[in-house]
């Protein structure tokens, strides 16, 4: 049954009410939420689940909107300058036209996510768990410094315990 224009504006004052309740600390059990018009904590819940869940819906419609106004933005401005780009003559358009290409892939979610790897000494698996201090300067020894000018003052270079790479086969 649909809800009346007079309810809906109803729920929607009692859901802000609540919302203000809730941003202000109040927990469901007190009596100012009940006094809202809740018959019990539960109901008070669900109805703020739902508030939460409106308002998610309606921030996605918003940059659902924003994010076609940007495109057609974005459309006429290469075609503003499309021809001037693909002809050869002005290099600064076609520079143009690109960032605008990749800045509308990037609005859009067209690109593929950078896929990254990492791998232990010799392209094996890396161990991933919890480790020593001495389990991971031998990691850095064996990968490299990748800061070689930073230097360790607290642990300088002969303090490395060389038995730490037999804690490694301990699992």
């Amino acid at each position: 049954m649909p809800v009346s224009k007079v309810q809906a504006a109803v729920t929607a004052e009692r859901r802000a009410n609540l919302i203000k309740l809730r941003r202000a600390g109040v927990r469901f059990e007190d009596p100012r939420i009940l006094e809202l018009g809740y018959a019990s904590r539960g109901a008070a819940t669900k109805d703020f689940v739902r508030a939460l869940e409106e308002r998610r819906d309606e921030q996605a419609a918003e940059a659902s909107v924003y994010r076609q106004e940007a495109t057609e933005r974005i459309e006429a401005l290469i075609e503003a300058h499309w021809e001037a780009a693909t002809s050869g003559e002005d290099p600064k358009s076609a520079e143009l036209v690109l960032k605008l290409m990749d800045r509308q892939a990037k609005l859009n979610g067209l690109d593929m996510p950078v896929q990254t790897e990492l791998s232990g000494p010799g392209g094996g698996a890396l161990q991933v768990g919890p480790v020593g201090i001495a389990q991971l300067r031998n990691l850095i020894r064996t990968a490299g410094d990748p800061d070689p000018d930073d230097t360790d003052e607290e642990a300088p270079e002969d303090a490395i315990d060389e038995d730490a790479e037999d804690d490694s086969d301990d699992s």
